[in-house]
């Protein structure tokens, strides 16, 4: 379902803060998904159940969540228990981990320098999350340089202020954009915009 939406809508909202919940399932006709950035152990289940509820992806970013251990109990936990559709972290080895358990993986990189993106290649060749996210989106010529050494989809977010902005990313590549600023959730991007591609040949819905 996932990957439906992302085809359809090209936008995932990154959530900083509880009442922008709200917002997010209000428009959750036009995301793709949602990106959890806030909570702790004691809520975050609550917080999930809601978007499963409504049927919307939803991907917690383990070191944003408080009290979530990622070793193989707490991961084991989230997977049994919590049950996202899947997970977020910068971190290589809880990619491993979070494979080996079944879930559903997005490896958030960001790209400072020339090392940073050695150290995308570096890491993939490791291994491979389902999606990787590369920060910030202001450099979308990155997104090409990426996209020679390999063909997994990519989400760049961070310092988007404009649908422009949005379209840029796009057009240089990627599959999608998240952002935090709800008012960018409701922009939407025609098709004829941008020369989308199709990730059903790259990748299986789940």
């Amino acid at each position: 379902m996932f990957f439906e939406k992302l085809n359809t809508h090209r936008m995932v909202a990154s959530i900083k803060e509880p009442k922008q919940i709200e917002i997010a399932l209000s428009l959750r006709n036009q995301l793709s998904g949602v990106f959890l950035l806030t909570g702790h152990i004691g809520v975050i289940k609550g917080y999930v159940d809601l978007f499963n509820k409504h049927q919307v992806p939803v991907f917690l970013h383990l070191e944003k969540i408080g009290g979530l251990s990622t070793d193989p109990y707490g991961l084991d936990y989230l997977a049994k228990v919590i049950q996202p559709t899947g997970i977020i972290t910068t971190k290589t080895n809880v990619v491993k981990l979070a494979i080996k358990m079944g879930l559903f993986t997005i490896q958030r990189f960001f790209l400072v320098d020339t090392e940073g993106l050695d150290n995308v290649a570096k890491s993939l060749s490791q291994i491979e999350p389902d999606i990787i996210e590369v920060m910030p989106a202001r450099i979308p010529e990155m997104i090409g340089e990426i996209k020679k050494f390999t063909t997994i989809p990519i989400i760049t977010g961070g310092l988007l202020f404009e649908r422009e902005h949005m379209v840029e990313c796009l057009r240089h590549g990627a599959t999608a954009v998240s952002s935090s600023k709800s008012d960018l959730w409701r922009k939407t991007i025609a098709a004829e915009q941008v020369n989308f591609q199709n990730l059903n040949s790259r990748l299986t819905p789940v």
